[in-house]
């Protein structure tokens, strides 16, 4: 029997979740798929400036896993600019963190906020 997908934390979603020309149309073959875990990595080695070490201890994943879901990232990131396609951010097998800095780390949107922060849609509610 297989292992069970470990869980990743991700701190917050993406403010959009829809990218690419605005010209292009929406269909099945313009667009590029990337799960919320993967846009958690890129956000934290690329933006972030973590190594994949730290970005693995802060997703709670060992770090092969981020190694290999961050070159699927690239991969996709590359996809969408090079042939123009829509990228759609969403899905995963991924797990928010609670927003109250309880084991966030240096690199959680929410953690910089103080304890008691939330999102945007949070406070529009």
């Amino acid at each position: 029997m297989a292992r069970p997908r470990k869980w990743r934390k991700v701190c917050s979603l993406p403010k959009s979740n829809r990218f690419g020309p605005l010209d292009s149309p929406f269909d099945a073959e313009n667009h590029v798929h990337m799960t919320v875990d993967e846009y958690e990595a890129i956000r934290l080695i690329d933006l972030e400036g973590f190594t994949q070490e730290d970005c693995s201890e802060q997703m709670h994943v060992a770090r092969t896993t981020v190694q290999s879901i961050y070159a699927e990232a690239r991969k996709k990131l590359a996809e969408s600019l090079v042939y123009g396609k829509v990228l759609l951010i969403e899905g995963g097998e991924y797990q928010l963190c609670e927003g109250l800095g309880i084991g966030c780390g240096r690199g959680c949107h929410r953690h910089r906020c103080g304890r008691g922060c939330v999102d945007q849609e949070e406070r529009d509610e």
